[in-house]
């Protein structure tokens, strides 16, 4: 098994870099209009069919898919379709359900540029300026009119009473100070999807992949071993 790295709203694959040198035959995938992907979705069952599409070009079948935030969402939707190429899930600072305060839709909308770099420094425990640049660049590469669709996606999604119907194993991986899906996410997918399990990145937040690579690599390791 090999796992497929998702990102999450107003990224890109590169979020994914480190894990992409650490499992060296994954694949972190562009969405449609992100990264170097052309096309474009606006809901997470259109992320869904493009991410479908790359498992079936690429010719993967037996994928872990592992989906930070929105990334999580798209992932959680394949299982539930029992996509045949997806064996196992990670939901990396994601949940079944992924509501979007109103105040991010309004200062997107209202200063994109600003919003950016306010979002960018929410998505980390310690305000490390390389990383919030770089998180900001990629919001900002993807531009307001994506970015404010993939977060209408999110606000959009819900699938906790479905959550008993998902038949692969899964892994909830939160950042321990995760402030747009705290730990509780975790928690409540992994108490209802059957033999699923929730793990915190100690000093970590929303992109534990970016801020704690060692450590969630390590956990990422660790779910695998135990799928083979």
């Amino acid at each position: 098994m090999r796992y497929v790295f998702i990102h999450g709203a107003g990224c890109n694959s590169e979020v994914f870099a480190a894990q992409r040198d650490a499992f060296s035959e994954s694949v972190a995938l562009d969405l449609p209009a992100h990264g170097k992907a052309g096309g474009y979705a606006d809901t997470i069952e259109g992320f869904a069919d493009a991410v479908a599409a790359d498992l079936e070009r690429l010719e993967i079948q037996r994928a872990v898919l592992c989906g930070s935030s929105m990334g999580g969402a798209i992932a959680l939707e394949l299982a539930l379709r029992r996509h045949p190429s997806v064996h196992a899930a990670v939901l990396l600072g994601s949940g079944a359900r992924l509501r979007v305060a109103p105040a991010i839709f309004s200062e997107l909308l209202h200063d994109f540029e600003a919003a950016a770099h306010t979002l960018a420094c929410r998505m980390f425990a310690v305000q490390e300026a390389r990383l919030i640049d770089a998180v900001a660049t990629m919001l900002l590469a993807t531009g307001r009119t994506q970015t404010v669709a993939d977060f209408r996606a999110c606000d959009a999604f819900d699938r906790v009473e479905r959550l008993g119907e998902i038949a692969v194993p899964v892994l909830a991986l939160t950042g321990e100070h995760d402030q747009l899906t705290p730990p509780k996410y975790a928690s409540l997918a992994a108490g209802r999807i059957p033999g699923a399990q929730a793990r915190i990145v100690e000093a970590a937040g929303h992109l534990a992949m970016l801020e704690r690579p060692r450590e969630t690599n390590a956990a990422l390791a660790s779910f695998l071993e135990r799928l083979a």
